[in-house]
């Protein structure tokens, strides 16, 4: 893969590459099983409270928690009790992915319920593809059919229940421009749309709070990790990314139970869909991509419901797409966040790649003194985000690890900032950019075709497409 050792250390600086496979098979040994023993759930005062109890190789046992407070939209006692079990139990079974990652068992066990040879399938993939960077990043060679057998025979079936929904639509907010589009897009479309955010920050409230709703119309929900995962972590057990994307999911699917809502609209964009390491299936965005949103639709009408309608809304639409229509809200600019560095101190860092490529996604649509003042300074006249540059546009065959566009929405974005700024005033990273064959093979693209396409691999009924067809 790599051309030279010094090609090596680059990538081992930037992406924290460690070779655990020893590691790993040590842990698999040690820890031969992880088990699902059980859940619980609970109202009390109108709060809605989650606990579930994983044991790892009866070594350590983990007590994650997820909180619905209290809210007046939340119909508590019309959710049928047969379905918020099977939605909890399958909240479950994706908590489990975090705790898994930890020491790998090759053995999973399911006590509480059973599940069937295409649902045991439907987890392992989403646990296999789910943990892609996890797997790349310690270096470690698994494979979808030995990573993990999963055993799922002692308990008890669940059974798919169907309810009464109303049109209107529950709308994730990550605090990021792409909620923002969907929030602002959607304001018409059913009378009472609730926005729904994990583990609140002040970015994500604020855009529910600028979009127009108060505090009390808000679905907040508290998801804690337990502490002895963490002290795990510590003592260096196997960690890295879980695909938080399928987690959000079935708590969404959950939260529309409660409130009767027949849509959850995502904001996840064609661009999701594009392998983080060229030539793999490894993807930081996996569970953000259509593949997973084709098999959790599939898997939910199966076993779950199919009053449920999951979808992203934003699909069909690139990011480049998406950062024109963004840049239309000028009242979000001072308090939108994508960056998962600064995020537990709401700013942008400035020096990662997701800064980086927010930067590149909107200047060709927001003004440049605007955009130096969101993110504090002229990101492209930064030398010392020249790696992650490269990465961005394609030169090196890793992208980063973070939400970012396709290698040829970027390259187009970087055209078209070119075209805006006088030669003389060109930042660094530009200059270095007009030395390459990229400006060249980008310089003439068709703008026009390019920011008016449709991608019409989604899941978009009628009335969302139309919505979304006459803002591009």
């Amino acid at each position: 893969m790599f051309k030279t050792k010094r090609e090596q250390q680059i990538l081992y600086h930037f992406m924290n590459i460690t070779p655990n496979t020893d590691k790993y098979l040590k842990m698999r040994d040690k820890f031969i099983f992880l088990s699902f023993e059980s859940y619980t759930y609970s109202l009390k005062n109108n709060i809605f409270s989650v606990e579930f109890n994983f044991n790892l190789a009866d070594k350590y046992s983990f007590h994650p928690t997820l909180t619905f407070p209290a809210r007046d939209f939340n119909k508590w006692k019309n959710a049928p009790e047969e379905l918020i079990q099977n939605i909890v139990f399958h909240i479950g079974m994706v908590e489990l992915i975090s705790y898994w990652k930890a020491a790998c068992p090759p053995k999973v066990i399911i006590k509480p319920h059973i599940l069937n040879a295409k649902q045991i399938a439907f987890w392992k993939k989403v646990y296999f593809n789910g943990l892609g960077e996890f797997f790349y990043l310690n270096n470690i060679n698994a494979s979808i059919d030995d990573f993990m057998e999963i055993q799922a025979d002692i308990g008890s079936e669940l059974k798919k229940t169907d309810i009464m929904t109303d049109d209107s639509v529950i709308i994730p907010i990550g605090g990021g421009k792409d909620s923002v589009v969907t929030l602002e897009l959607l304001k018409n479309f059913g009378k009472n749309n609730l926005p729904l955010i994990m583990n609140p920050r002040n970015a994500s409230l604020e855009t529910a709070q600028i979009g127009g709703y108060l505090r009390e119309n808000i679905i907040e929900i508290s998801r804690s990790i337990h502490p002895q995962l963490l002290e795990l972590n510590k003592q260096g057990f196997l960690n890295g990314h879980t695909p938080f994307s399928a987690l959000l999911a079935f708590v969404t699917l959950l939260s529309a139970v409660f409130t009767g809502k027949r849509n959850i609209a995502l904001s996840n964009e064609s661009s999701a869909n594009e392998a983080t390491v060229e030539n793999t299936t490894v993807n930081h965005q996996y569970s953000k991509g259509y593949e997973f949103e084709h098999d959790f639709r599939t898997y939910v009408n199966t076993y779950i419901t199919s009053s449920i309608n999951y979808f992203s809304f934003l699909r069909p639409l690139s990011e480049l797409q998406i950062g024109s229509l963004f840049a239309k809200y000028p009242k979000y600019f001072a308090s939108f966040k994508s960056c998962n560095v600064g995020s537990k101190t709401d700013i942008w860092c400035g020096n990662c790649p997701k800064c980086l490529f927010s930067f590149i996604i909107l200047s060709p649509f927001i003004k440049r003194k605007n955009m130096i003042s969101i993110f504090g300074k002229d990101m492209l006249n930064d030398e010392s985000l020249r790696f992650y540059f490269e990465q961005l546009i394609g030169i090196e065959n890793v992208k980063p690890f973070e939400c970012v566009g396709t290698v040829d929405e970027v390259n187009v974005a970087i055209n078209m900032i070119i075209k805006q700024i006088p030669q003389n005033e060109m930042p660094l990273l530009l200059k270095y950019y007009q030395t390459l064959s990229y400006y060249a093979q980008y310089e003439n693209i068709n703008l026009h075709s390019f920011l008016n396409t449709f991608n019409d691999e989604h899941f978009l009924e009628t009335e969302f497409v139309k919505i979304l067809k006459d803002k591009i």
